[in-house]
């Protein structure tokens, strides 16, 4: 079972807002070109998202289903991803202090993914969660620096290269 957190130097509740949003789920998901939902109201159990993967000129559609929701805590996911079949992934949010630790813990479900589960593929997951989880902070202290978020200025001015602002499709600068 993968499991990685990461502290998001912002608070719990700006951390969810991104999460809570489900246009901006391909902001954050490594590999994700684009989403938006498709049933339901994005986060509430059994609601979904259809995302969008690229492979060079293939483009690929699958969807992510929420399966538990607490409000501001816990968001659980099952990832639909074809003939891979389905993962369940888990994001935990806790306040450390004035910012985030955001937990992320993922296995596969079913498909030819639960079958080649392996420490192998489990190293993958190690390395795509460390890239989620640094695009996710990176939104969302974006997002609280652009906000004027309390506390966050000092922060940022010393990594005025690592903050850029969202661009019309939620690419950034």
């Amino acid at each position: 079972m993968a499991r990685r957190h990461r502290l998001i130097k912002t608070s719990r509740e700006a951390v969810w807002t991104v999460l809570a949003d489900g246009t901006r789920y391909a902001e954050w998901v490594v590999g994700t070109a684009a989403s938006k939902p498709v049933r339901g109201r994005w986060p509430e159990v059994d609601s979904a998202i259809e995302y969008q993967v690229r492979l060079g000129p293939v483009l690929l559609t699958n969807q992510t289903i929420v399966r538990r929701c607490e409000e501001g805590t816990v968001l659980e996911l099952e990832a639909h991803a074809g003939f891979l079949g389905t993962a369940r992934i888990a994001v935990e949010l806790r306040p450390w202090g004035t910012y985030c630790l955001a937990i992320v813990d993922e296995h596969p479900l079913q498909g030819a993914g639960s079958l080649m589960h392996n420490v192998g593929v489990e190293t993958l997951i190690q390395i795509r969660h460390r890239a989620m989880l640094a695009r996710l902070a990176k939104v969302c202290e974006a997002d609280a620096y652009a906000d004027g978020e309390p506390g966050r200025r000092a922060a940022q001015s010393t990594a005025q290269g690592t903050v850029g602002l969202r661009q019309p499709g939620g690419g950034h600068a």
